[in-house]
């Protein structure tokens, strides 16, 4: 079973996204620790600001691609039977789809769109 997704660029896949991923992060424990006592109406107007709005949808693409390439990964190495393979690929695709369009749907109530 040969996969679009395999060898160097699943492996810039999972490092690019690392690297966005730990960034965001360093960027989000920062926000936190230089505004610490936000009510939810600061919260709110703060999260529908379009570019970090951006920056949220593009952490929870690379957030699903990463994640997306790491069970992959764990499923070709540990999962022989070709049928089993394929069914649990087609879970974690559904799972992730799934994920992607319940974020998408909290940006955009976010946005005010």
């Amino acid at each position: 079973m040969k996969s679009g997704l395999s060898g160097l660029r699943a492996w810039l896949i999972q490092r690019v996204s690392a690297v966005y991923l730990g960034g965001f992060f360093i960027f989000g424990i920062g926000a936190l620790a230089t505004h610490p006592h936000l009510n939810a109406g600061q919260w709110h107007d703060w999260l529908s600001q379009p570019l970090l709005l951006l920056a949220l949808a593009v952490f929870i693409v690379m957030l699903l691609a990463h994640a997306w390439v790491g069970v992959r990964d764990v499923i070709v190495d540990y999962a022989h039977p070709l049928g089993l393979r394929v069914g649990l690929m087609a879970a974690v695709a559904v799972f992730l789809l799934a994920c992607g369009l319940w974020a998408a749907h909290i940006l955009l109530r976010a946005s005010g769109i």
